[in-house]
Formats: C-alpha cells, sequence, structure tokens
C-alpha cells in the first residue's frame, strides 16, 4: 500500500485544497445583510415582516452592534430586543436601526448566526454579541454576581421612570398587581412565587393617576410584610422574602416605606459568558 504524499512547503507546483462550506455560508450570509438599507427599528416596521425564520442585525447610530437568529419568528424576536432598549437609561429607540434576512427554517441547524458572528468579529465589530445584551434572565443563582462594567446591564441600566399603563384607580389584589407590572415592564421584574404566605392576598390601593415603574414598586413595597424587599439590579427588578439582604450590584432597595439608593459595586471590564440557560437569541 504507498504512503500518501507529503507536502513538499517549498514546492510551487502543488498544494492541498481545503473547502469550508460553513465559512462560505457565513460570509454568503454577511454579503446578503450588507446590501440591505437599515430601518428604524420601530414596531411599524416589526409588523411589515413576515413571519418566518431568520437573522438579522442591529445598529446603533449606524454602527454595527449585533447580530442574532430567530428560528421561528424575526418579528417576535426582534420586538424583544425594541422592549429592552426601550426600558433602558442612557439610549433610545430613535438610535437603533436592523435589517433582516429571511431563511429556510432547516436552515437553522447549521447555526446561520454563529457563522455570522465570527465573521463579524474577525472584523472587529458587533460588540454586543459580547457584552450580555442577548442574554435572557439568568435567573436567582446570579442575582448575587457583580455586573461586569462592560455588561449592557452596567452600560444602560433599567429605566424606573417609565410610566407603567393598565391599572385601573382603585383597590387590587397584590398579586394581580404583580402579575401586570410584570407583564408590562420592559424587563425582567422576578419575584417569589412560591413560599408566599398570606402576602399576596393583601390589597394594593391604586390611585387616580398615571404611576412610573418606580411609584409602583412603592406602592408594592409598602404592601409587603416585613421580612421583604425589593431590590432594583442594573437589568432587572427582584423581589423576595429574604430578609432584606444585601446584593452586591444593586443599586436601589424598596424595603416597607423606605426607598435607598446606594451605590452599585460595578466589576471590571472582562470576558461576559453567554448564559447557559439563556441560549442568545433562541426563540
Amino acid at each position: 500500500m504507498s504512503k500518501p504524499a507529503e507536502t513538499d512547503a517549498s514546492a510551487t507546483n502543488h498544494d492541498d485544497f481545503r473547502l469550508s462550506i460553513t465559512q462560505a455560508l457565513g460570509d454568503q450570509l454577511a454579503a446578503a445583510l450588507d446590501k440591505l438599507t437599515p430601518a428604524p427599528l420601530t414596531e411599524a416596521n416589526l409588523n411589515r415582516l413576515g413571519d418566518r425564520a431568520g437573522v438579522y442585525q442591529l445598529y446603533r447610530n449606524g454602527e454595527f452592534v449585533y447580530v442574532g437568529k430567530a428560528d421561528k419568528s424575526l418579528p417576535t424576536r426582534i420586538l424583544k430586543h425594541l422592549r429592552k432598549v426601550s426600558g433602558r437609561q442612557g439610549i433610545s429607540l430613535a438610535e437603533m436601526t436592523f435589517t433582516c434576512l429571511y431563511v429556510a427554517e432547516d436552515f437553522s441547524a447549521l447555526a446561520p448566526e454563529k457563522l455570522l458572528i465570527k465573521h463579524y468579529k474577525e472584523q472587529g465589530q458587533i460588540r454586543w454579541n459580547n457584552n450580555g445584551f442577548g442574554n435572557n434572565d439568568p435567573g436567582k443563582r446570579r442575582d448575587e454576581t457583580v455586573v461586569k462594567a462592560n455588561h449592557f446591564d452596567a452600560l444602560f441600566r433599567i429605566d424606573l421612570e417609565r410610566v407603567i399603563s393598565g391599572f385601573k384607580p382603585g383597590t387590587m389584589a397584590l398579586s394581580k398587581v404583580l402579575a401586570r407590572v410584570s407583564a408590562e415592564a420592559p424587563y425582567t421584574f422576578r419575584y417569589e412565587k412560591k413560599k408566599t404566605g398570606a402576602a399576596y392576598k393583601r390589597e394594593v390601593e391604586i390611585p387616580d393617576h398615571e404611576l412610573t415603574i418606580a411609584q409602583m414598586l412603592g406602592l408594592i413595597a409598602r404592601s409587603l410584610p416585613t421580612e421583604w424587599q425589593i431590590a432594583v439590579l442594573p437589568g432587572r427588578v427582584i423581589m423576595y422574602p429574604d430578609n432584606r439582604r444585601d446584593y452586591p450590584s444593586v443599586w436601589r432597595y424598596y424595603r416597607g416605606e423606605q426607598i435607598l439608593d446606594v451605590e452599585p459595586e460595578i466589576g471590571e471590564v472582562g470576558e461576559i459568558p453567554e448564559e447557559p440557560d439563556a441560549v442568545e437569541d433562541d426563540d
């Protein structure tokens, strides 16, 4: 049996051919996206999209900051980003534009967003793909984690001064108030749902005027038993009967009648991993 020929590195008349199908796909996807003209990130523009799978790009003030995919519905997925940006300080939806490209549903098995991420990272783009922007709520286990300075949540804290709608003046059960705030807030409001005792049977008096989320959190806190508190982290709000423990990156506490603004602990710039139970851009 003959031995395979060894390539002579100094030879000029022969060489090995290496075909990278995935790189070719990534380059073609990027080329197709680059031909598109970004549109303002508005609900009206998202409503014009077909309810199909695809890949998309987000821009801020003309800078290409994020690439992602939607396995089922582009408008549904991009709307999540719209809501996220709308509830942050230091950034405006008026700064945001997007493009998207429909792809066949079975194409998602090739992980097109990973091909695009590799392509654009090599060009020094898509900074939000490295800063936690696409991650969902990581759950209680991360509440005591120090948020890094380059994390999206540290750069753009949640906005508590946003007016919350859907409340009518009068008395409302605390359980219903919590569910409504959780549904209306453009960021995670996570609260205890098991060991609640009689706490959620209490009633909240809703005043006859518009309320911000901050004001609503104050009403809720005043209705809670002593051992409960509401803690505002850079990217989410949590509420538990935790005997008013301190969390490193919290910047505001609601404890009964008290509203305490504190200096959060922010970590050094560093790598931000994708949350294992919150796969980036997975519908």
